[in-house]
């Protein structure tokens, strides 16, 4: 991500914080049809991450081709055409994370969305099929948004249901496992917390988890775990928290010691 990029974000999140209570799940769907809008149109998409576009014409593009939905969703659309991005891609990315963003800001205190998220990307890790089945760039989007959406019945708030809704629709060439853990991030970030992707060969204790997150908090604040089980690191663990990487897998140290008897 640019620094133009952060910094557009940042300022994107705090006009979100400006509107309290008015964004929701209906300014987070808003959102998201038009981020698949902005996405599926080269020319629209170059038009509003144009920096040296004038910021009154891109106003003006956005009430008329976004003013029939929620004002909170086209003030937001508004901001981000307004803003400076590293790129294209990012504008999109970011109209996203707004909108799970919005998801995060009005969900119900009872509702745990970063835990119904690694749930749900726990079931689809752990079942190659189905992995394979939701990632599939053959199958009809809305066949696997259906797929997702009866797999989550019952079993998680209406909140998820739509954002993993979304990752499916539009996965904007990520895995599926991929587009799950940024929106895990962003719905973390959203509530002040830090996630924290630790990887290893099988399942640790509780106990050690909750070791391993009281260490990690004391360096990086207040963290959610996010365990991933992949036997190719052989042994040891992974820790990822934002861009920072603490590599300590079996796997990692076979590589390193290769690679000196290579040279």
């Amino acid at each position: 991500m640019g620094s133009a990029t952060r910094e557009a974000l940042a300022r994107s999140a705090s006009a979100l914080a400006g509107l309290g209570s008015k964004a929701d799940l209906a300014t987070a769907e808003d959102l998201f049809a038009a981020g698949r809008v902005v996405a599926d149109s080269a020319q629209l998409r170059a038009v509003l991450s144009d920096p040296s576009a004038d910021a009154a014409g891109k106003k003006a593009l956005v009430q008329r081709i976004f003013g029939s939905l929620s004002a909170p969703a086209v003030e937001l659309l508004t901001v981000v055409a307004g803003e400076r991005w590293s790129g294209q891609d990012d504008l999109t990315a970011a109209i996203e994370e707004l909108g799970i963003r919005s998801i995060a800001a009005s969900v119900p205190a009872d509702v745990d969305l970063v835990a119904e998220l690694l749930a749900f990307g726990g079931a689809v890790t752990s079942d190659a099929q189905l992995e394979l089945a939701l990632r599939s760039k053959l199958a009809d989007p809305q066949a696997k948004a259906a797929l997702a959406e009866r797999l989550l019945a019952g079993k998680a708030s209406a909140q998820t249901v739509a954002i993993v809704r979304q990752l499916v629709l539009q996965p904007r060439g990520r895995s599926i496992r991929e587009a799950l853990r940024e929106a895990t991030r962003a719905v973390a970030a959203q509530h002040g917390q830090t996630l924290a992707t630790v990887t290893t060969a099988k399942p640790l204790p509780a106990a050690q988890v909750e070791r391993l997150r009281a260490t990690l908090s004391a360096t990086y604040g207040e963290l959610k775990l996010s365990e991933v089980v992949d036997p190719a690191i052989i042994g040891g663990l992974r820790v990822q928290i934002g861009d920072d990487v603490i590599d300590g897998s079996v796997a990692s140290r076979l590589n390193e010691l290769r690679l000196q008897l290579a040279g």
